[in-house]
């Protein structure tokens, strides 16, 4: 029995994601955060629907978008107390394989960090598996060597669970210079305190659509971090933030994204836990790509 509730949790690992189809009525549940990553794992909310049934549930990825859009990314702050990463020779040993481990973009997408080796996760503030691998994109950040930067991308693909909102939230926040100082504290209120959830954490499922956290929920949040409630509403519903929010689902199509989270790198390669084959890995296989890129091989 052991046995077969290991095999399991590797499974669900392996396969844990929010996917674009909206049909299922439920994300995915997160795996496990592992022993590194205490703080995603006790934010971890209870799970909106079977795992067996949310892990099984993938779905065709959209048609890509022609476009040449910039991402309208966030960059993570430094830490001041963080050592600078050193980079990281490349090596290739036949480890990790095109089409297997990560998968290449074609075509390649621009960047906007000119000089600069993008590293970019896709991910919602309402999606449980992002929550889940939250402290490894973290760590990822921290890891990135001086020639690399860490951006995010907010996907809005799952509307039956509020992701437009969360979406329009963080492009809100990156126009007001927030998000840097409130990307992980959102996490926190979406799965840890639940006070801008969608999700029923006491039980399972999703709230009634009428108990969904709006924009001014969010802002009254945001108010905490010394922005006026109608101010952030005000830039919420902007030309600036629905322009953004616009390219942010353009570039998503144009990577390829299938579920979320998704690490692309330098806008040319993409990948997910499941196919680097962990979280650990996920660190690992991001330094490979960024060395791969500095080498320019």
């Amino acid at each position: 029995m052991l046995k077969r509730l290991l095999f399991l949790c590797a499974a669900l690992l392996a396969l844990a994601a929010c996917s674009h189809d909206s049909n299922t009525g439920s994300a995915a549940q997160p795996a496990a955060t592992p022993a590194t990553s205490s703080s995603a794992e006790a934010a971890s909310p209870a799970s909106p629907a079977s795992s067996a049934a949310a892990a099984a549930a993938d779905s065709v990825a959209p048609a890509a978008a022609d476009t040449t859009a910039a991402a309208p990314a966030a960059t993570a702050p430094a830490e001041e107390s963080a050592p600078v990463a050193a980079a990281t020779p490349f090596v290739d040993d036949g480890k990790w394989v095109e089409g297997k481990h990560y998968f290449l973009i074609d075509p390649a997408q621009p960047t906007s960090h000119p000089g600069k080796i993008e590293v970019t996760e896709v991910f919602s503030y309402g999606c449980p598996a992002c929550n889940g691998f939250h402290a490894t994109a973290d760590q990822i950040a921290r890891s990135l060597p001086p020639n690399a930067v860490m951006n995010y991308l907010a996907a809005s693909f799952r509307p039956d669970e509020n992701w437009p909102m969360y979406q329009r939230a963080f492009y809100a926040a990156q126009a007001l210079g927030l998000d840097g100082k409130t990307h992980d504290a959102m996490f926190d209120a979406v799965w840890k305190s639940g006070e801008l959830s969608t999700y029923n954490l006491k039980s399972s499922g999703l709230k009634p659509h009428s108990a969904w956290p709006t924009i001014e929920d969010v802002a009254q949040f945001y108010a905490k971090y010394g922005v006026d409630p109608k101010e952030f509403v005000g830039v919420a519903n902007s030309f600036t933030v629905n322009t953004r929010m616009k390219r942010a689902d353009e570039l998503m199509k144009a990577y390829g994204v299938e579920s979320t989270p998704t690490m692309v790198v330098n806008g040319k390669y993409r990948f997910t836990a499941g196919s680097a084959g962990g979280y650990a890995q996920s660190v690992e296989l991001t330094q490979w790509l960024v060395a791969k890129e500095a080498a320019g091989k």
